[in-house]
């Protein structure tokens, strides 16, 4: 079935604005609609209904679609449209038993190699995840966090890691946005997202390996009640 959703905002003005540009505007937004669920698991799509939300023509639309094919969330069904893929519980723990091992490095990474102005954006970023924490704010927590996951990513400095770990991001946001209200405390979860931000920002990588595996220790605890959530 075709998705009616549309997206939060009109985008402003796009005259001027380069295909690359508007391709990362097309990736944002419809990245947050699908992990947000405003565009459900299960939905089948068209490139041309997507173009209408986002007011973005065909080339970068789909060039954003590609993107998101390639982190797994649209799924490119020829002569049929764009499928929006069901949530798997295994494929869930899988992914962060991946997860893990490749966050911790990035931790650590961003924590050596952040310059000046990167560290006083995760200093920021902690700010921000704590401020969610007190007020349960679940958007901007979801937006704060993929803020986070991009520096990492570029603080750390390594490809082969960012190739990898960027395909797990959204799929893990998305999971997590579908069932917190039931299984997960949000404002703790805002919070070891704090503590993470905070080590990077004082270049500390043991610190920050630490601190994130109290985070993904979180999110495996997590997602192994929702086992039991489905099956009552």
């Amino acid at each position: 079935m075709e998705s009616s959703t549309t997206l939060t905002s009109p985008l402003p003005s796009l005259t001027g604005k380069s295909k690359a540009k508007l391709t990362d505007i097309a990736y944002q937004q419809l990245e947050e609609a699908i992990v947000t669920l405003r565009i459900p698991p299960g939905t089948l799509i068209s490139e041309q209904s997507l173009s209408a939300m986002t007011g973005i023509g065909r080339t970068p639309l789909r060039e954003a679609v590609q993107r998101l094919a390639r982190e797994h969330l649209i799924l490119v069904m020829p002569q049929r449209g764009l499928l929006i893929p069901a949530i798997d519980i295994g494929k869930q723990l899988r992914l962060i038993e991946t997860r893990r091992e490749i966050e911790r490095l990035v931790c650590r990474s961003a924590a050596k190699r952040a310059n000046e102005q990167q560290r006083k954006s995760f200093a920021r970023l902690a700010e921000e995840f704590n401020t969610a924490a007190v007020d349960n704010d679940d958007i901007t927590f979801m937006r704060s966090d993929r803020e986070f996951n991009e520096l990492c990513l570029i603080a750390a400095r390594n490809e082969f890691a960012e190739s990898a770990l960027r395909s797990l991001n959204g799929l893990s946001r998305r999971f997590w946005y579908l069932h917190y209200k039931q299984a997960a405390d949000l404002p703790e979860m805002a919070r070891l997202h704090a503590t993470v931000a905070a080590a990077i920002a004082a270049g500390d990588p043991k610190e920050a390996a630490e601190c994130l595996d109290r985070l993904i220790d979180n999110i495996e605890t997590f997602t192994k009640a929702t086992v039991l959530l489905d099956q009552l």
